[in-house]
């Protein structure tokens, strides 16, 4: 009887789960769209799994290069009812926007083209699309969201025949030879033709791909919530550029909704943004091109008040999970998001060469770029070789910036506008301008600047911030300057740096309007201290040579220590000793609410308790320290 019992459970579970309808989908190359969707018969793209995946299922592709744009119709309901996208254990699979072509036609020297029907594209042609928006900078010329591709790389449009017949390095960008692979376009009602100089390449022997959707993982209806992306190779998009007042796309995002996670993925070649946490279209979409008659602050503050009436809050955004990926080769940003990213956590990602063909320019470039980053996370991400790396502009409240490695930018981190509270603590950063600031309500904590702190003050910009831990706006205001913590850095001003007439260190503070608490510091090199500060140490003639090594995929920083550092009387940073910030009148504390202290390190490790080490690192030995930090 027992034995019967047991087999009688099994066989009701088992009919429940069924009745749930909870399936895994499986997706390859060899299958096809007719099909059951079974690893025995698996679909042929992943769009027909996206169509039929409801909570709870699990879409499993195998091995392969899928050419699509993936336009989930259905989300999950809940953490634990999720609709899992995933790249199958052990094997390589890429999602591109991109089409081979391989019906190249010489035209002289190095210079081939290619005539194709605009039937190819269907309702999307990328090289009828020309990238516009608030606040892009064109550089007087026309660009288009198509590219051209050889073997992985990436070319550079010119506006001409001329200069793909006869390239000329850019002046303006990172690699000046890769500049010199040029393609030109023109379109008729009936075709587009692409020319190209390929240089000493064969394009129909080679692998060469050009751009053909908008997107590869993007929905184009909103609310689709708790989605899980996984394991793919994701690049080469002709994604539209993202403004703040604009619905924000790019070559992966979730549209308005609600807890996406996206991790593990390697993700590259988006023509302006590889991941957009943004905002949707009917709360405007480009709207200061639209009347020019008002700024675009003021239509962004219109933006954000229109967002508060269609829900944006946390119960229906944000709440992302962005981790372990690898971003690249993006022309505006690795990362972005206007109010939609809010509640959100940014970890462990590598994001590198971010505009760096700087071909186009404008307001909103960086390795990240947030909008409203409230309550959120960006926590021990590498972010190199980009023009900016981290940008938090507007309504960044209750933001935390913490352990990342930030070098060779051309600014590391620029907080723009802001009120605060933010914090940044544990970080390594090395730029000539590692921090740029226009904000107030920043505790800065235990960080390695090399660089020199960029501050000024704008009097003249009106905008909002919100009740702690909510996306309500308690109301606007300008700016002040000052009410800014600076504890227990390092300035260790590098040789290069030290050329720069604008001084480094943190007297540019001696005259803010607002209190500022600054206490704890070390200034080497020359760093100068601010003239109210206590328990800080100044050593102007101590160089520590501070140096990043790469090694494959590992990082190492080089330091010299010398005996100052064990002379600075800092203390252990925590919520009552930051106090509020003064305009939102909030706590400097943890998104729950309670209390936080900076007790670890960049590593995690224990800090001391009563006189934890200067910078980011907890217990430096003297001497030339190498050490890897990634």
């Amino acid at each position: 009887m027992r034995k019967f019992k047991i087999i009688f459970y099994l066989l009701l579970l088992f009919s429940v789960g069924c009745s749930n309808g909870v399936k895994e989908y499986h997706v390859a190359l060899t299958g096809s769209d007719s099909n059951e969707g079974t690893f025995s018969k698996p679909f042929k793209t992943i769009s027909q799994a996206a169509k039929i995946a409801k909570a709870g299922d699990v879409v499993t592709v195998h091995e392969g290069t899928y050419r699509e744009y993936v336009d989930p119709q259905n989300g999950g309901t809940d953490d634990n009812h999720r609709i899992i996208y995933q790249g199958a254990k052990g094997e390589k699979v890429a999602i591109k926007g991109s089409e081979i072509i391989n019906n190249w036609q010489p035209v002289k020297d190095n210079v081939w083209k290619v005539t194709i029907p605009n039937s190819f594209f269907g309702s999307f042609n990328p090289y009828q699309d020309t990238i516009w928006g608030d606040w892009f900078g064109n550089k007087g010329r026309i660009h288009h969201t198509g590219e051209v591709y050889l073997n992985g790389k990436s070319f550079y449009e010119v506006e001409s025949l001329s200069k793909v017949n006869n390239p000329k390095p850019l002046a303006d960008a990172v690699d000046s030879i890769g500049s010199t692979y040029t393609w030109y376009c023109e379109t008729s009602k009936a075709s587009t033709t692409i020319w190209a100089n390929f240089h000493a390449s064969k394009p129909n022997s080679e692998l060469v791909e050009i751009n053909a959707r908008p997107a590869c993982f993007f929905p184009t209806k909103t609310g689709l919530n708790y989605i899980t992306l996984r394991g793919f190779t994701i690049s080469q998009a002709a994604s539209q550029w993202a403004a703040p007042t604009a619905e924000q796309p790019g070559m992966i995002g979730p549209h308005w909704s609600k807890g996406w996670i996206i991790e593990n993925n390697i993700i590259s070649d988006s023509k302006c943004s590889g991941i957009s946490l943004g905002k949707e279209k009917t709360t405007g979409h480009n709207v200061w091109l639209g009347d020019m008659k008002k700024d675009g602050a003021i239509h962004y503050i219109e933006v954000v008040f229109r967002a508060l009436k269609i829900g944006w809050n946390k119960e229906n955004i944000g709440s992302h999970i962005i981790r372990n990926n690898t971003i690249f080769n993006c022309e505006q940003t690795g990362i972005c998001g206007s109010l939609g990213a809010v509640f959100s956590q940014i970890t462990n990602n590598h994001i590198y060469n971010i505009h760096v063909k700087r071909q186009f320019n404008g307001a909103e470039m960086a390795g990240i770029k947030i909008h409203a980053s409230i309550d959120m996370l960006i926590k021990s991400n590498r972010i190199h070789n980009c023009s900016l790396g981290l940008w938090m502009d507007w309504m960044a409240q209750g933001t935390r910036i913490s352990s990342n490695l930030m070098y060779h930018n051309d600014t590391d981190l620029f907080t723009e506008v802001d009120h605060g509270p933010i914090l940044i603590d544990n970080n390594i950063m090395l730029a000539n301008t590692p921090y740029a600031e226009c904000s107030e309500g920043v505790a800065t904590v235990h960080n390695l600047f090399t660089g020199r702190i960029a501050h000024w003050v704008d009097a003249g910009r009106y905008t909002p911030y919100h009740l702690p831990h909510d996306t309500w706006v308690a109301g606007l205001i300008t700016f002040f300057g000052g009410d800014h913590r600076y504890y227990n850095n390092i300035f260790a001003t590098s040789k290069e740096v030290m050329k720069l007439k604008d001084p480094t260190g943190l007297a540019k503070y001696n005259d803010s309007k607002q209190p500022v608490r600054i206490a704890g510091n070390i200034y080497f090199n020359g760093a100068t201290p601010y003239n109210k500060e206590i328990n800080s140490f100044e050593n102007k003639t101590f160089d520590p040579n501070v140096t990043i090594e790469e090694k494959e995929n590992e990082v190492f920083l080089h330091i010299n220590v010398d005996e100052s550092l064990l002379k600075v009387k800092t203390q252990l940073v925590t919520t009552e000793l930051l106090e509020k910030a003064i305009v939102p009148n909030a706590w400097f504390e943890n998104p729950d609410g309670t209390p936080l202290k900076i007790d670890v390190d960049y590593f995690g490790a224990k800090r001391s308790e009563t006189n934890p080490f200067v910078g980011p690192i907890e217990g430096l030995k003297l001497g030339v320290q190498v050490i890897k930090v990634w």
